[in-house]
């Protein structure tokens, strides 16, 4: 799938144009929860998973996601990261568009992604807080 705006960004899904290096450069020096995140770590989490990439107008990649779903129930965005540079020009709303966009064939029961302070971005794809989070919970995993 390949996407582009007027102002010469471009969304892509094509896995060979991905700059993974650049990817675990984002996360593992300055993404808040993926700090430390090993190369071996984010080439298996890319491997295993739908991914999404912002490339601007000199071909540049600018911004990522990622998505891990089975592709019938369940979907979880994450790692999405907008270079500093590129940040405050709607390509994280994008981003998340582009992926609820992507997952509707697959009719999921539900789309989930944590976010500590970019709610009313993801909100704009139509995200929103968790109905009855009582009814969730997670395994703590050391590591």
């Amino acid at each position: 799938m390949i996407t582009s705006r007027s102002d010469g960004y471009e969304l892509s899904t094509d896995p060979d144009r991905l700059d993974v290096a650049l990817v675990h450069e984002w996360l593992s020096t300055d993404a808040f929860w993926a700090l430390g995140r090993t190369r071996e770590t984010v080439e298996e989490s890319v491997r295993g998973s739908l991914n999404f990439a912002v490339y601007d107008a000199s071909g540049d990649q600018v911004a990522y996601a990622r998505v891990v779903t089975d592709r019938a129930t369940f979907a979880w965005l994450c790692d999405v990261y907008v270079v500093p540079a590129h940040r405050g020009r709607g390509l994280g709303t994008w981003l998340a568009g582009a992926v609820r966009d992507h997952l509707a064939p697959y009719r999921l029961k539900r789309v989930l992604l944590s976010t500590l302070d970019a709610h009313e971005v993801y909100a704009k794809a139509g995200f929103m807080p968790v109905p009855n989070p009582e009814n969730f919970m997670i395994l703590k995993v050391t590591g």
